[in-house]
């Protein structure tokens, strides 16, 4: 501990602010953690449950701009669109697209990769001593291809993961099928990413650690925080619920949510939602071998306690409306046709809202101009990959510690 204990405010109990809480508790501070609707209850409750730190490629791939208006046009793709949601969505697409080339695609892997690359022993260093170990399984990450040649025009993105560090083992149709009887093919061809891992089920996960929060002297507070208070340009407190809490700093954490906030304390933030959906299939008679990105539909089926989910299909359309029945009814089509075999009890369906920045990077680290407030929110797709390394920055950087990263890429004052 570098500086005195302070007490801190974290706005939002998904992944990122319960492991600021956790990491600010561990560093000595008082931590009052506020959310309006309890620790896991929005986007950190769905999510494929994956420690994707291989996820490094951004979905702005060469070539997206081109490959758009055919995606989002054809009801077989996993991304879907509110049209009268699109004059309101235009300049934010228009941004997102501008980095759809090999530069920028390549730039913003390099810049995921402290954030996400070695998530496993982040999720186990967060865990460590809370009670939600046993939540933590190590494992392979395992993308599946319909064919070899189907692998190989996915070059671009193996070739940018390998140049930042990742290996993998390939596998034909016969040596998938000793790994994975039950999804193997006739023509399939599967690449294995070791050091991977996932969480059998995220919600609980979560909500262990933010017991831990309360046990180790931590606050819960269930409200909406309503602005950030300063005086003279440093945090003072938070109102909440009708009330003054009082607190030395801040940390919005909020998600898609965190707009209003941080435009208040004077971020421009061009911060969208992908509505993210996922199915669970309960009981189900058999699970892959390891969580597994069945490329041909772009959805992951991980095994979870009790259950199968699958996730990855991406709507555009704001905060405001309800699910749409399109990307479930896809994703039950690309079931029956990727385990035509598999039975299970019932299933469950959630929809949920991925804050998503136009450089598919997030925001981390402290307001310019506001002393004692921080951000850690825009984490697109990896929000649960990148929750505990985020968290951990925002613990050191409030304690007066220097991370051992260029935290520039995800400067919070970068689209000013």
């Amino acid at each position: 501990m570098t500086q005195p204990p302070k007490t801190i405010a974290v706005i939002g109990a998904g992944i990122v602010g319960v492991s600021t809480a956790v990491w600010l508790i561990r560093a000595g501070h008082k931590v009052v953690l506020i959310d309006k609707t309890g620790p896991a209850a929005q986007t950190s409750f769905g999510n494929a449950g994956l420690l994707a730190s291989a996820a490094i490629v951004p979905v702005t791939t060469p070539g997206l701009i081109w490959r758009a208006p055919k995606i989002l046009l054809d009801p077989t793709e996993p991304l879907f669109l509110k049209w009268s949601y699109l004059p309101r969505l235009m300049p934010w697409l228009a941004r997102f697209l501008s980095h759809a080339n090999a530069r920028d695609a390549r730039r913003i892997a390099r810049a995921l990769m402290p954030i996400i690359g070695d998530s496993l022993a982040d999720h186990q260093a967060l865990a460590a001593g809370t009670g939600a170990e046993g939540y933590i399984t190590p494992s392979d990450y395992v993308y599946l291809y319909k064919s070899e040649a189907d692998f190989r025009a996915d070059r671009f993105a193996w070739d940018t993961k390998a140049e930042n560090g990742f290996t993998w083992r390939e596998m034909n149709a016969a040596d998938y099928a000793q790994y994975d009887p039950k999804l193997a093919g006739p023509d399939c061809y599967a690449a294995a990413l070791p050091n991977h891992g996932y969480i059998t089920d995220p919600g609980d996960y979560i909500k262990t650690l933010a017991d831990y929060v309360a046990r180790s002297g931590g606050q819960i507070i269930k409200a909406e925080v309503s602005a950030i208070l300063r005086d003279g340009g440093r945090v003072t407190g938070l109102r909440a619920g009708g009330t003054v809490i009082p607190c030395d700093a801040a940390v919005l954490t909020t998600g898609a949510w965190s707009k209003p906030i941080a435009r208040d304390l004077g971020l421009t933030v061009p911060l969208e939602t992908e509505r993210g959906y996922h199915l669970e299939l309960w009981n189900p008679s058999f699970t892959p071998a390891a969580p597994t990105m069945i490329n041909a539909g772009k959805f992951v089926a991980t095994p979870m306690q009790g259950r199968l989910r699958l996730a990855g299909i991406v709507e555009l359309g704001g905060l405001e409306p309800g699910p749409s029945r399109a990307p479930f009814d896809l994703m039950r089509k690309n079931l029956a046709r990727v385990f035509p075999t598999l039975t299970w009890s019932h299933e469950t369906e959630w929809m949920g809202h991925r804050p998503t920045l136009p450089d598919s990077l997030p925001m981390i680290g402290a307001v310019p101009g506001v002393q004692g407030a921080y951000v850690g929110f825009g984490h697109q797709h990896i929000g649960l990959t990148g929750g505990p390394k985020t968290g951990r920055i925002l613990a050191q950087l409030i304690s007066g510690q220097t991370p051992n990263l260029d935290l520039s890429p995800y400067a919070p004052g970068r689209f000013a």
